[in-house]
C-alpha cells in the first residue's frame, strides 16, 4: 500500500497526527481490509433484519418486492460503485465533484451524510425493541422514554467505538455482522424449513402464483418503488475501498459476495417468517423478535428468544457502528477543502472527525426526543424513515449521472473493473430512483399521521431544511475555511486510484504536461474537474 501521506508511524507530520489523512487508509499504511471483512461491513449496512416482518405479510410475493428493486437498483449501484471506487478515491464527494464541480459534491456527500443522521434513531429503536426481549418486558418496545434512552446510550457508544480510530469499528462492524445478522438469518432459514418439513401449517399461500403480490393500484407501485431502499448503502463503504491490499481486483470481489449475500438475507428468512407467523403478530420494531418467539414456543424452547434477541440487538449495533464510520469521514474529506468553518473540520489525535460527529451527536439526541412526545413509537418509527429517503434518492441520482458522464470527460482515467453498458445499467438505476423520489411525496397506506394533503408538504420541508445548508455553507465559504497543510494541497487533486505513470524528460524526474485523463491540479472549485 502507499506510504501514509503524514508518514511513518512516530515520525508524523504534523507530530500530533496518529490516525489516517483523507484518502488514507482507514487503519494505517501497514494495516489492510480483507476481501470478506469489506464484503461483511457492507453486508451489516444493507442488510437489517429489521424490515423482513413487514415484507413477509406478503408471503411468497415477497420474494418479488426484493427482485424486482434488486434488478432496478441493488444490482446497478453495485456495478456502478466498483467502477467509480477502482477509478478515483473518496466515495461518493470525488465522484461527483470530479463529473459536476465541488458545489455538487458537497451537496452529494451532504446528502448521504445528512439520511443517515436521521435514520439512526430508527434503527436503535429497533435494538431498543429486540433488547425488550432480553429482558423480559416487551411491553418496553412501545415506551417512548425507555426507547429514547437505549438510542442515546447506544448511539454515544458508537460514536466512541469511531472516535478510537483504527479499525476497531471494522472489527466490531464485521464479527457483529455475523452473529447479529447472518447468524439469525440462517436460523430463521433453518427453523422455516423444519416447520414445513415436519408438516405443520403455512400461514401464508405457497401456490407459485402467490409470487406475484395482489395488485392495489398505485399503492402497489409504490410499495415495490419504495422498497428499492431497502439495499441502500452498496456505495458506503466504497470510501474504504482503499484500504484493501488491491483495490481494484478486491473491490468488485466484496461487493459481488456481499450481493449474494444480502439477497439471501433478505429472501429466504423472509420466507421463513411468513410460513410461521400469523399476520397479525408481525409489527414494525418487534416483529423479528415475534418470530423467534413462535417458532421457539412452538417447540417449547422459549429460552432462546432472548438469547437470538440479544445477537440481533448486536447486528443491528454493528449497522449503526459501520454507518458513522463512512458518511461522516467522507463529509470531513469535503470539509477540509474549505467547504465547512474549521469548527466542523476538527479531528482527534486518531485522526478521527470529532467536530462533524459532535454535530451529529447533537441532531440525534434531539431526533431521539421524537419517541418521547409522539406517543406512538410506530408513527415516530415510519416518519423518521420517510423523511430520510428522499434525501438519500436525490444523492443516487446524482452519483449515477456522475459515472455517465465521467465515462463521457474522462475516458482514459484507468478503471480497474468498468461497468458493462454503463449508460445502460446507471440511467436503469437512475430511473428507479427518480421514480421513487416521485412517490416519496405519496403517502403510505396505513400512516394516519398526517392527512393526504399534508403529508407531501411535510416531505418537501423536510428535503428542503436538510438539504439545503450544503448550498448556503458553500456560498459562504471563506479561503480561511480550507485548513489543508501544504503537504496535503499538493496532493490535494490524487485522487486516481490508477495515476498515470508520467515519462520523465530531459532536466527533470517528471513530464512537464499531465497525462491524459488525470485531474488538474488547481481546478476551480465551482466548475467541473473534468
Amino acid at each position: 500500500m502507499a506510504p501514509h501521506p503524514y508518514g511513518d508511524p512516530g515520525n508524523r507530520n504534523p507530530p500530533e497526527h496518529t490516525g489516517p489523512a483523507i484518502g488514507a487508509p482507514a487503519a494505517s499504511a501497514r494495516v489492510a481490509m480483507s476481501v470478506a471483512q469489506l464484503a461483511m461491513l457492507t453486508v451489516v449496512v444493507v442488510a437489517s433484519l429489521r424490515s423482513l416482518p413487514a415484507m413477509a405479510l406478503y408471503g411468497l410475493g415477497a420474494v418479488t418486492l426484493f427482485i424486482v428493486p434488486a434488478i432496478l437498483f441493488l444490482i446497478p449501484t453495485a456495478l456502478v460503485a466498483a467502477e467509480l471506487a477502482t477509478g478515483w478515491k473518496g466515495g461518493i464527494f470525488t465522484w461527483v465533484r470530479e463529473a459536476f464541480g465541488a458545489r455538487a459534491g458537497f451537496v452529494a456527500i451532504w446528502l448521504q451524510w445528512i439520511q443517515n443522521v436521521v435514520w439512526y434513531p430508527t434503527q436503535i429503536a429497533f435494538i431498543a425493541a429486540s433488547l425488550s426481549f432480553v429482558i423480559g418486558d416487551q411491553g418496553l418496545a412501545q415506551n417512548g422514554v425507555y426507547t429514547a434512552v437505549v438510542i442515546l446510550v447506544l448511539y454515544w457508544g458508537s460514536t466512541l467505538i469511531t472516535l478510537a480510530g483504527g479499525n476497531l469499528f471494522a472489527k466490531v462492524g464485521s464479527w457483529s455482522g455475523i452473529f447479529g445478522t447472518l447468524l439469525p438469518a440462517a436460523l430463521l432459514i433453518v427453523l422455516g424449513a423444519i416447520w414445513l418439513g415436519t408438516g405443520e401449517r403455512s400461514e401464508t399461500p405457497l401456490e407459485a402464483s402467490a409470487v406475484i403480490p395482489p395488485w392495489t393500484g398505485i399503492a402497489s407501485i409504490v410499495l415495490i418503488v419504495s422498497n428499492v431502499l431497502a439495499y441502500a448503502g452498496m456505495e458506503v463503504n466504497a470510501v474504504h475501498a482503499n484500504d484493501l491490499k488491491n483495490p481494484g481486483r478486491g473491490f468488485p470481489r466484496s461487493i459481488v459476495m456481499a450481493t449474494v449475500l444480502i439477497l439471501a438475507v433478505f429472501i429466504l428468512p423472509t420466507l421463513a417468517i411468513a410460513v410461521a407467523v400469523p399476520k397479525d403478530k408481525l409489527g414494525l420494531t418487534t416483529g423479528i423478535n415475534l418470530a423467534f418467539q413462535e417458532f421457539f414456543e412452538h417447540w417449547g424452547v422459549g429460552w432462546g428468544t432472548p438469547v437470538i434477541s440479544l445477537l440481533i440487538a448486536l447486528g443491528a449495533f454493528a449497522s449503526v457502528v459501520t454507518w458513522i464510520a463512512g458518511p461522516s469521514r467522507g463529509l470531513l474529506a469535503a470539509a477540509r477543502t474549505g467547504l465547512l468553518p474549521p469548527v466542523l473540520q476538527r479531528r482527534n489525535k486518531a485522526g478521527v472527525q470529532v467536530g462533524i460527529l459532535a454535530v451529529q451527536g447533537v441532531i440525534v439526541t434531539l431526533l431521539a426526543l421524537l419517541f418521547v412526545l409522539l406517543p406512538n413509537g410506530n408513527t415516530a418509527f415510519i416518519a423518521l424513515v420517510d423523511m430520510a429517503a428522499a434525501l438519500y434518492l436525490i444523492m443516487y441520482m446524482m452519483m449515477f449521472a456522475a459515472a455517465i458522464r465521467l465515462r463521457k470527460t474522462q475516458p482514459k482515467v484507468v478503471r480497474t473493473y468498468r461497468t458493462p453498458a454503463m449508460a445502460f445499467v446507471a440511467g436503469l438505476g437512475f430511473v428507479a430512483c427518480a421514480v421513487a423520489f416521485v412517490l416519496a411525496f405519496v403517502r403510505p397506506s396505513g400512516f394516519t399521521g398526517l392527512s393526504e394533503g399534508a403529508y407531501p408538504l411535510v416531505v418537501l420541508a423536510v428535503v428542503v431544511v436538510l438539504g439545503a445548508p450544503p448550498l448556503l455553507f458553500y456560498a459562504l465559504r471563506r479561503p480561511q475555511w480550507d485548513r489543508r497543510s501544504p503537504e496535503e494541497q499538493a496532493t490535494a487533486e490524487t485522487v486516481l486510484v490508477n495515476p498515470p505513470q508520467e515519462p520523465p524528460v530531459s532536466g527533470s524526474g517528471r513530464s512537464a504536461t499531465p497525462s491524459p485523463g488525470s485531474t488538474p491540479a488547481a481546478p476551480d472549485p465551482g466548475a467541473p474537474a473534468a
